[in-house]
């Protein structure tokens, strides 16, 4: 798409938003001049998201004016527009995507958790971006630890990684594996410097494991969520499994975290051992 068509396309979205508008939903008064045509006028827009009449107007008319990101989410909460809507205008307007609304879910929908039962014996569970587990199957909770057990505070992979003496003793080379840990969660939590539940949730780490104290320091951070780890399970012995971190479409807020056996291994046929009878039992 030429930069005038994308131009031309932003100004006619923009229109047809505001014109879907009533002043009522605003509880705009109706003004003395009959309305010509439907939904909002562009001054009264331009004054909920914010910003100049005559900036908009240029904007609607798909002038060539340079778009920050903060006058579109104004914008796009003005105008009201879904998720789907708001990547739309940023891919119209700046040629990129917008960063995601934060939303940190406390569960997730029947549907992903059918999704995740489906996964087993693989173990397989859902994160939110404060990296507490929101979801999971029962191959993860027989591999991990039975997340059932822990408060939903507690109930964190960074937590559970630094605190819980298990991992320690089921993660071979857990050390290199907590270090990545942290160097993801220290990646992913950029937006989050200064928030509340991130200076709570570093401050009791650090209180609480002398190692992501000290590591916390080397400011560490790495993006790479794929790699081959080595459990020694206390029951079925030693597992060889490949990590894969995917984003949940509907929700880039919540990632799903899948560990299926390494070919040539025996893995395979001991995560069956391990969850075929709790099936059985269950049902």
């Amino acid at each position: 798409m030429s930069d005038e068509s994308r131009r031309a396309e932003l100004a006619h979205f923009l229109r047809i938003r505001r014109k879907q508008l009533s002043p009522s939903q605003f509880r705009l008064p109706a003004g003395p001049r009959k309305r010509r045509t439907p939904g909002l006028r562009r001054e009264e827009l331009a004054s909920l998201a914010g910003i100049s009449p005559t900036w908009y107007t240029k904007l609607e008319q798909g002038q060539e004016i340079q778009v920050s990101a903060q006058v579109l989410d104004s914008l796009a909460q003005a105008l009201q527009l879904s998720e789907d809507e708001r990547t739309y205008l940023y891919v119209l307007a700046r040629e990129q995507l917008p960063l995601p609304v934060q939303k940190y879910a406390e569960h997730i929908s029947a549907d992903l958790q059918a999704m995740l039962d489906a996964l087993s014996p693989h173990p397989a569970f859902i994160m939110n971006t404060r990296w507490d587990i929101v979801g999971w199957n029962r191959a993860a909770a027989l591999v991990f630890i039975d997340f059932d057990t822990l408060s939903a505070w507690e109930r964190n992979f960074v937590w559970i990684m630094f605190t819980r003496a298990e991992q320690r003793d089921l993660f071979l080379h857990w050390e290199y594996w907590a270090r990545e840990t942290l160097a993801l969660f220290r990646a992913s939590i950029g937006r989050d410097i200064g928030e509340p539940w991130f200076i709570g949730r570093r401050d009791h780490l650090m209180q609480a494991s002398p190692e992501f104290c000290q590591w916390w320091e080397a400011h560490e951070v790495s993006e790479a969520h794929m790699g081959h780890k080595e459990l020694m399970h206390p029951q079925i012995g030693l597992l060889k499994l490949q990590s894969t971190a995917l984003l949940v479409a509907d929700d880039p807020n919540l990632k799903l975290c899948v560990y299926t056996p390494l070919p040539q291994t025996d893995t395979a046929q001991k995560l069956i051992r391990l969850v075929q009878p709790r099936q059985e039992a269950y049902h």
